[in-house]
């Protein structure tokens, strides 16, 4: 018998034997009910019969004295009504009666209740006739079969009750034996239990502990066992382990691809550093002449082209500059509703030129943090420079400020700067924060990066929100860190 064979049938008989169990304990249950049903409320009905008789009997001689003593009719009337009852419990007790000694009982009660009832009406008879004497004799000779049939009422009582112990007693009887039941089914259960605890430490655990040996050099298992199937998990464990090793491998490679780019913007930034100090010259020996030569207006225009491409080749070297050796950040108590209200006026001349309209959404001013305002602004401004390049003319800028609370219950300041162009396209979103990742012609791909460099290093996020045709939207979050001098 496999060893897969051996479990399911424990596992089956454990289910067998707790379904068993319960269905025996349910059938019990209904045992005891029916039991309790047929055998106790029979004999409590009965014993009520009894009780029931003994008053009747008591109430009809209290109705006669009472006759006896004001000869009022209505304790007659009364009398009629007890003595019908007294039959009705009389049906009922013989109803229930189920035993020999209750049917004699029964037939004892009866007859000496005939009895007794014609002498009562011997005695009413002579009390209306006047002949009280005799009445009253009379009455008196009825005493002792009164209690005659009294005390059989308590014999037929006392029976009932022997019977409602004797019915307790089996109820007892039948709980002990279900709990009887119920112990050896949970032994069984226990010893199922401890069957497949055995099976699984010596069939399964030990084999894995030989298996995690054979992970060390050493061999185990035999073939054609069930249990081999693990050691071909192990050998799946090995396969994703080279797996990783190769995904390793080409993280290595990204890495060197990494330094490569860095070695490069080293290059650049060298390069750009070479660059600046003659195009400063050239920058300077321009503006000179821009004030000293009287040009025409094809001449003026091919001056300013001149001077804008020359401040645009300015720009490309400040970005390398700042990609290869960023600035150091010096932090200090700032507002971020001030930042904000400052790179819009530094782009107010910009923002005029794209004929755009740049608004600003603040309910109240973000707090003070602990931020660098000169980087952060530029952040800003590189964003608002790049959506006055996107946007038409009579477009939209928004600017809107929140100050909300993240999962952490931290607060944090939240600007989202969006712009009505043409928004940015789903397969480059996630490419548009690389460096030198550019759409633009004369794109330098280092604006965005560079943003997104200095927002991570105020412990903030930047993420670009937005669809093509939709508009761009750059979300920038950073911590509300108040400082203690804020």
């Amino acid at each position: 018998m496999s060893l897969r064979t051996r479990i399911y049938l424990m596992i089956t008989s454990l289910v067998l034997v707790t379904v068993a169990g319960g269905l025996v304990m349910v059938w019990y249950t209904y045992r005891i009910e029916q039991l309790t049903t047929t055998l106790i409320g029979r004999h409590f009905l009965a014993f009520e019969a009894a009780s029931n008789l003994a008053f009747d009997l008591a109430t009809q001689k209290g109705f006669v004295s009472y006759y006896f003593i004001d000869g009022n009719e209505a304790w007659l009337e009364d009398l009629a009504r007890h003595r019908r009852t007294f039959q009705d419990q009389m049906e009922k007790a013989r109803f229930l009666a189920n035993t020999k000694e209750e049917r004699l009982i029964m037939a004892d009660i009866e007859s000496l209740y005939i009895r007794y009832v014609s002498s009562m009406d011997r005695v009413i008879d002579y009390y209306k006739s006047g002949k009280r004497d005799l009445g009253r004799h009379l009455h008196e000779t009825l005493r002792p079969l009164f209690f005659k049939i009294l005390d059989l009422c308590s014999e037929l009582k006392s029976f009932q009750k022997k019977g409602i112990e004797r019915a307790r007693t089996k109820a007892y009887r039948e709980a002990a034996r279900l709990r009887f039941l119920a112990a050896g089914a949970v032994l069984l259960v226990i010893v199922l239990g401890a069957l497949l605890l055995f099976l699984l430490i010596h069939h399964i655990l030990e084999p894995v502990r030989r298996l995690a040996s054979e992970t060390t050099g050493r061999e185990g298992l035999s073939p054609m066992d069930e249990v081999s199937a693990l050691s071909h998990g192990v050998h799946g464990l090995k396969e994703q382990y080279d797996r990783t090793a190769m995904e390793l491998e080409r993280s290595r490679a990204q890495l060197l691809h990494t330094e490569k780019l860095a070695l490069v913007a080293r290059l650049g930034a060298g390069t750009a550093h070479s660059i600046r100090n003659p195009l400063t010259s050239v920058k300077m020996r321009l503006f000179s002449l821009s004030r000293s030569l009287d040009l025409n207006a094809e001449q003026q225009e091919d001056f300013d082209v001149i001077s804008q491409e020359i401040g645009h080749i300015d720009n490309i070297v400040q970005n390398f500059l700042e990609f290869a050796r960023p600035p150091k950040l010096k932090l200090q108590p700032v507002s971020l509703s001030d930042i904000v209200d400052q790179a819009a006026l530094l782009m107010g001349h910009r923002v005029e030129a794209c004929h755009a309209q740049l608004v600003i959404i603040r309910q109240e001013s973000l707090p003070v943090i602990h931020a660098d305002p000169e980087q952060v602004k530029e952040a800003l401004v590189n964003i608002l420079n790049n959506a006055c390049e996107a946007v038409e003319p009579g477009g939209r800028i928004e600017i809107k400020e929140q100050l909300e609370i993240d999962q952490g219950g931290r607060a944090v300041a939240v600007i989202r700067i969006s712009d009505t162009g043409p928004g940015i396209p789903d397969e480059i979103k996630d490419k548009i924060f690389e460096p030198f990742f550019t759409t633009k012609e004369k794109g330098s791909g280092l604006g965005l990066s560079i943003v997104a460099r200095i927002i991570e290093q105020h412990g903030g996020t930047i993420e670009a929100e937005s669809g093509d045709g939709k508009g761009a939207c750059f979300v920038i979050k950073l911590p509300a860190w108040k400082t203690q001098g804020a």
